[in-house]
């Protein structure tokens, strides 16, 4: 099935599926005559548990209780947009949340460079009107135990995805390792990053950054409500991956933050956020293209002009938070931020990200890895070829393509979750930096993208099954390591420390040795195992202009 395929595929899905949660939506709130205050059962024993709000149905999924599509924050719509996330309002009798919540407006279809990521995105309706998280448990009710919570942000950058796919599925984390999963939606791209402080004053200081206090908010939910569901709310670890893992990095600096969670781990991502000053440059651009002279002209245009305003304008926003009164400096440029101090973290990034970000994916001839490597990198004719040999030396008997998959990955996933990591670990006297460096081969398209960005997800949650489209068939071997890794990942969330019975031991990172955790058939530590072309990285990085933010 080629990309066109896919799209089209999508398109249809998400018609099917807005058609189904209209009609879950038209018989939402239903009346429960026997629901337990404990989180008991109604209606053929679907589970009920308790929010400040009021009482939510969920479903069974085997051993494992799912709660989809929860609110936890008011419609975002018409006067409420651009401006910082309010409580959702109470509601009476049981309110159904058997279906997820819709995706935040964004480009369809809820895309991915990837055609086989795309396949498992969320297949729902689109809406501003998105600030919902879904629950996975192993039990309900306020005296059903107190388990580490793991709270999901997703990726698509801070412009795309949302808190349903088929590969965030909960089922065997939960009920293998006993923890507690959320999974969070809310607004991204110009609904959730368009600065329009300067333009409409302080009521709209924090616009540049409402999708963020999105999270916040989603954080304070899981505070005050996850006790209900069997969690623990002083044992919270945020995690995501690519935009999820920046996303949960930024949290590390955001003040409202502070106290809502105790462990972070970034996967493919890390902190970045805009001046101030570029933020309203990018905002004016997308408000004079609309022709809005107020606020509330801006308020009233339909999402999808918004959206299609910002297509039409690249640079016109929503690409990044910015630093405002919530986020008062970058996490870790130039140094790490003081509030992340006390926070354990892991690191991680897959060996050949780029296989999904512009690298190549088919057979390589000729020129054809100069090129890709200078376009990457921009160096010239000569550095590239000389940073090619270093790749070539390091890499013996490995083919252009994967040299090049390598090399490109090296310079920019690999790199900037690096340097992010150099800065935790850096810290003096903070709580520690776990690296892990994923390098299990996917099998599908006969192997050719290696272990690309996102493929580590499915083992991680160990969601094998719904995740085949990413990793291929499910094998034994595939299997050891998800349970391997889904282990690290719950007992990092319990305890702050990835370590437990029956798992190699993982050293967190320092400067010295750069120890990182492989994570193959056989997980194993391995010191600085970039090496020689991390230097070279960093050697012809220094020659070549930095790039202006994206924003």
């Amino acid at each position: 099935m080629n990309n066109k395929d896919v799209q089209g595929v999508n398109r249809r899905a998400l018609i099917g599926a807005a058609s189904a949660a209209a009609a879950a939506a038209a018989a939402a709130p239903q009346m429960a005559q026997a629901a337990q205050a404990r989180g008991g059962a109604a209606e053929g024993d679907r589970p009920v548990a308790q929010t400040a709000y009021g009482q939510v149905r969920g479903v069974n999924r085997g051993p494992v209780k799912a709660f989809f599509g929860v609110p936890y924050g008011a419609p975002t719509g018409g006067a409420n947009r651009w401006l910082p996330p309010k409580p959702p309002a109470g509601w009476t009798g049981v309110r159904d949340c058997a279906f997820p919540g819709p995706a935040s407006p964004q480009q369809e279809p809820i895309g991915a460079p990837m055609r086989e990521e795309t396949a498992m995105l969320q297949q729902a309706p689109i809406d501003e009107n998105c600030l919902t998280v879904n629950v996975w448990t192993p039990a309900v009710g306020p005296n059903s135990g107190k388990r580490a919570v793991m709270v999901w942000f997703h990726g698509g950058g801070f412009s795309a995805g949302s808190g349903t796919a088929d590969s965030y599925n909960g089922v065997n984390l939960c009920s293998k390792q006993d923890v507690v999963l959320v999974t969070v939606t809310h607004r991204l791209n110009h609904m959730g990053f368009l600065y329009l402080g300067d333009l409409f004053g302080d009521a709209y200081a924090e616009s540049g950054n409402v999708g963020m206090l999105d999270c916040v908010a989603a954080l304070r939910w899981v505070k005050d409500n996850i006790a209900n569901f069997g969690g623990d709310p002083s044992r919270v670890l945020v995690f995501g991956q690519s935009g999820g893992g920046a996303k949960v990095s930024t949290l590390m600096g955001m003040v409202p933050a502070q106290g809502l969670f105790h462990r972070v781990a970034a996967h493919s991502g890390a902190a970045r956020a805009l001046p101030r000053e570029q933020a309203a440059a990018n905002a004016k651009r997308l408000v004079d293209a609309l022709g809005a002279k107020s606020i509330q002209d801006l308020q009233a245009i339909p999402w999808e002009n918004i959206m299609a305003a910002a297509r039409a304008n690249p640079g016109s926003g929503g690409a990044a938070p910015v630093i405002d009164r919530n986020l008062p400096a970058q996490v870790f440029d130039p140094m790490p931020s003081a509030l992340q101090h006390n926070i354990p973290m892991i690191a991680l990034t897959t060996e050949t990200e780029a296989a999904s970000w512009g690298a190549p994916t088919y057979p390589l001839r000729g020129n054809e890895l100069h090129d890709a490597v200078k376009r990457a990198t921009r160096l010239s004719d000569a550095d590239t070829d000389s940073l090619i040999a270093v790749y070539r030396q390091a890499y013996p008997g490995k083919d252009d393509l994967y040299l090049a998959q390598l090399a490109l990955s090296q310079w920019g996933f690999n790199w900037n979750v690096l340097t992010q990591a150099e800065k935790k670990a850096g810290d003096t006297g903070g709580a520690p930096l776990y690296f892990a460096y994923f390098t299990k081969h996917t099998t599908v398209r006969d192997g050719r993208l290696r272990a690309p960005h996102t493929s580590e997800i499915p083992y991680v949650y160990d969601s094998l099954r719904p995740s085949r489209p990413i990793i291929g068939d499910v094998t034994p071997d595939k299997q050891a390591l998800a349970d391997k890794m889904s282990a690290y990942w719950a007992n990092f969330a319990k305890t702050g420390n990835p370590n437990g019975s029956g798992l190699p031991r993982w050293e967190p990172y320092n400067l010295q040795t750069r120890a990182m955790m492989v994570l193959n058939d056989q997980p194993a530590m391995a010191n600085d195992p970039w090496g020689t072309t991390r230097k070279a990285v960093a050697e012809y990085k220094a020659k070549v202009p930095p790039e202006p933010p994206r924003g």
